[in-house]
C-alpha cells in the first residue's frame, strides 16, 4: 500500500512539473513583428519588468463600423534591449519575440517576450 501511494505521489509531481514546463517555459512560437514603438514602461510591485506596445501599420475592425490599429503588447526581460528601445521611442522597429503559453511575474506581464531587435529605422512620413 505504501509503495502505491509513493508511486502516485511521484507520478503526480512529474505530471505537475511537466505541465508547469509546458505552460511557462515551452516556447509555443516565435517570430518577428514590425511597427512603431508607442511606449515602453518599467512597472511592477515586486518584479520590475519592461512592458511595451508596438503599433503596426494597417487597420482592422473588431466590430462593424469601427476602425482600430494593430497593436502588439510585449515584455522585455533584457535590460540592454529595453534601454535601446527606450532611447529610440517613436522609431520603427523590427522585433524578434518568443510566445509562451503563460506569463511569469519575473519575465513580464505579457506572454510575448522580445529577445532581440532585428532592425530599427526612423518613422516613415506620408504626405496626404
Amino acid at each position: 500500500m505504501r509503495k502505491t501511494i509513493w508511486t502516485i505521489v511521484i507520478v503526480s509531481l512529474l505530471l505537475l512539473a511537466g505541465f508547469a514546463y509546458w505552460r511557462f517555459y515551452f516556447v509555443f512560437g516565435e517570430g518577428a513583428k514590425a511597427g512603431e514603438l508607442n511606449f515602453l514602461v518599467k512597472k511592477g510591485y515586486i518584479f520590475k519588468t519592461w512592458e511595451g506596445k508596438l503599433i503596426q501599420s494597417g487597420l482592422r475592425s473588431k466590430s462593424p463600423n469601427t476602425v482600430q490599429s494593430y497593436d502588439f503588447d510585449f515584455s522585455v526581460p533584457n535590460e540592454e534591449i529595453a534601454q535601446k528601445l527606450l532611447s529610440n521611442q517613436g522609431k520603427v522597429f523590427n522585433l524578434h519575440y518568443k510566445e509562451y503559453q503563460g506569463a511569469l511575474p519575473w519575465r513580464g506581464y505579457s506572454k510575448y517576450v522580445v529577445d532581440s531587435i532585428i532592425s530599427m529605422s526612423d518613422t516613415q512620413s506620408t504626405t496626404y
